[in-house]
């Protein structure tokens, strides 16, 4: 996931920050413990002289000092578990502590960023954007069915607005299911406040939750992002990442579509971001209160037909949640 170099600071001085809070809380461990037995801090001065004098050894040609060098460190150790153990203490109590024992929290293993930096990289796009906390109350398991009609039903599908809803909810699951082993997107479509966003982010909560590079965009934000990145002659380190990550990270969420002003950058841009994230087999979600119709004239019939051919088209109806919700509350 791209980051500006001010992002990538941020992240690389909380890992500096962990490391000295972590070496912290074994120092004061280690005081505390010599406080309560003396020989715990002769055993570790024991091991330290041992490693020294071993290592001269091998370097001069000694092939045991190493065989040695390991029997006596093993002595050391046991006679050191046993004495945490006379006072109390676990086994792990003067063990080096990390938050993140797989990079031991450098942020990096083998010179690849670890799973730990890149959630956290995206926790920090998703902070400056707010959508952490959206996502604590829009997710699967606060999703109700209640505000859908189990007697009203499209004529074009014979399905209820609670069935749609039914088989889009499956979709989604289905989407998530697979995302690691089958390429595909989704497309919402249909009235205001039917559960369109909602879903979305239901989507881009469980792939967060699972280390994946989600970035939820409106329609708005998308195109100023493409517009400042074509046309600025000096685009900032922010503007620059954000447009990689359009197209690099595992899920694009398009919301609103249709909400910006339509012309014919837009339509160009939507068509190159779409088309170049199919070509590298990366996700998108897109919701729209558009018609089908709609898409087709403001975005071009080849943009349409990207989406036709390549999106699972989920249209969502029924009554506007947010106007039942209000009626209910009063």
């Amino acid at each position: 996931m791209s980051l500006s170099n001010a992002q990538y600071d941020i992240i690389i001085r909380e890992y500096n920050a962990k490391q000295i809070k972590n070496q912290h809380i074994v120092d004061t461990r280690v005081k505390e413990v010599y406080g309560k037995d003396e020989r715990l801090k002769a055993i570790d001065d024991a091991i330290s002289s041992c490693s020294l004098a071993q290592a001269r050894k091998l370097l001069n040609g000694d092939v045991t000092a190493l065989v040695n060098l390991r029997s006596q460190l093993m002595d050391y150790k046991q006679q050191r578990l046993n004495i945490l153990k006379e006072l109390g203490y676990s086994e792990q109590y003067l063990e080096p502590v990390y938050e993140c024992p797989d990079c031991k929290d450098t942020g990096y293993i083998n010179n690849e960023r670890c799973h730990c930096f890149k959630q956290r990289a995206i926790d920090l796009v998703y902070t400056q954007s707010n959508i952490r906390s959206i996502l604590k109350d829009e997710n699967f398991e606060n999703f109700t069915y209640e505000y859908y009609s189990k007697t009203d039903c499209n004529p074009a599908t014979g399905m209820t607005s609670y069935e749609t809803m039914q088989n889009a909810v499956q979709e989604c699951k289905k989407f998530l299911n697979e995302f690691d082993t089958s390429f595909s997107n989704l497309f919402f479509y249909g009235d205001t406040g039917v559960g369109k966003t909602f879903l979305s982010n239901c989507v881009a909560k469980e792939l967060l939750d699972t280390s994946h590079s989600v970035i939820y965009f409106t329609a708005f934000q998308l195109f100023d992002i493409l517009s400042k990145n074509t046309f600025s002659k000096a685009a900032d380190d922010d503007i620059i990442a954000a447009h990689q990550n359009i197209f690099d990270c595992d899920l694009l969420i398009i919301d609103d579509l249709g909400t910006e002003l339509p012309n014919s950058f837009t339509a160009s841009q939507l068509f190159l971001c779409l088309n170049e994230r199919i070509l590298r087999k990366r996700s998108t979600i897109i919701s729209t209160n558009l018609t089908i119709n709609q898409v087709a004239e403001l975005y071009s019939e080849r943009t349409f037909s990207r989406i036709s051919s390549r999106y699972v088209m989920l249209k969502l109806f029924g009554d506007d949640i947010r106007i039942q919700k209000k009626l209910r509350n009063n």
